[in-house]
């Protein structure tokens, strides 16, 4: 079996997908002469994906600031930044708040934006023509991966393989933060998917959490998040689902909690979480995060729901 063969038997997204690129040697033996993925319409506001930032930064720092073996020198991903490079700039800036030193690799399919991107690279920022195959050179790595409103084109179906295609990428411990928000990210949902730490690479992700975030402008009721679904979920709001008995339970504790909206959108918030994880939800229950707009569901690889949704 040639390298051509074999990478075709583990990504079936070549065969929809075929772009070309022109790249150096990259970093692993299989083929990687074609790009695996979509162009995107690459209309991204500016500021748009700066909650998302900050909830890394709040959510997982560490990972951020380590240094230690591949670590060093190890990227943060922006996949897919768009017509204009302000989402990988603006994460620059955001993220070296907390490691001065940290490489950010911004990635698009469309050629002709990343040359327009060209511009704006530096000695620790880089532009780079690439899709869910990630266009690394030989040495490099990569401690956590942003794809935002990237999926939601995509069938249900190819969400999973296209998530372990990335993932394969990260480093033991690296995350991939995936999901959609609305045009100005003022609500967002999002998967979070970790590299088990100290094992083999043909391990899966494990899907540690799903997040629902929200800065208030909107107001605050569990059904805003429903739009911005990420695409393996957004097509399950039906009876019976996990993700839509979560979300009715969700709407049952904001009702039971309403008398705190007295004090404001974000206690209200805060009160509602608390009485969901009081139905047997596993809530990230962080006062901090909470106060942000960020609800955590915690996953730990797989959805179990409690005995009150069942």
């Amino acid at each position: 079996m040639t390298n051509a063969d074999e990478w075709r038997d583990i990504c079936p997204l070549q065969h929809r997908f075929n772009f070309e690129i022109i790249a150096p040697v990259f970093s692993t033996t299989l083929h990687r002469s074609q790009i695996f993925g979509q162009p995107t319409r690459g209309k991204t506001a500016r500021n748009r994906l700066r909650r998302v930032d900050n909830f890394v930064l709040m959510y997982d720092s560490h990972l951020l600031r380590r240094k230690s073996g591949a670590y060093r020198d190890a990227m943060f991903v922006d996949l897919g930044f768009g017509a204009e490079p302000f989402t990988t700039l603006e994460s620059s800036e955001r993220l070296r708040r907390t490691n001065p030193d940290l490489r950010v690799l911004g990635i698009e399919i469309d050629p002709e934006r990343v040359t327009a991107a060209k511009p704006y690279a530096d000695r620790r920022t880089d532009f780079r023509v690439g899709g869910f195959n990630l266009p690394l050179y030989a040495g490099e790595s990569v401690r956590a991966i942003r794809a935002f409103n990237v999926l939601r084109q995509y069938d249900e179906a190819e969400v999973r393989e296209s998530h372990n295609l990335m993932g394969s990428y990260l480093l033991p411990g690296g995350l991939l933060v995936e999901g959609t928000s609305d045009p100005y990210g003022r609500v967002w949902t999002a998967n979070l998917l970790r590299r088990p730490e100290n094992t083999h690479t043909d391990l899966p992700l494990s899907h540690e959490a799903l997040v629902f975030s929200t800065n208030f402008r909107w107001g605050f009721e569990p059904g805003i998040f429903q739009p911005v679904l990420p695409k393996n979920y957004i097509h399950r709001m039906t009876p019976g689902e996990p993700i839509y008995e979560f979300l009715e339970a969700w709407k049952y504790a904001a009702r039971l909690t309403m008398p705190y909206k007295d004090f404001g959108l974000r206690q209200w918030f805060s009160a509602s979480a608390y009485a969901l994880a009081d139905q047997g939800y596993p809530i990230d229950l962080r006062r901090r995060l909470l106060r942000k707009g960020y609800l955590i569901w915690k996953l730990n690889d797989g959805i179990h729901l409690p005995e009150s949704a069942v």
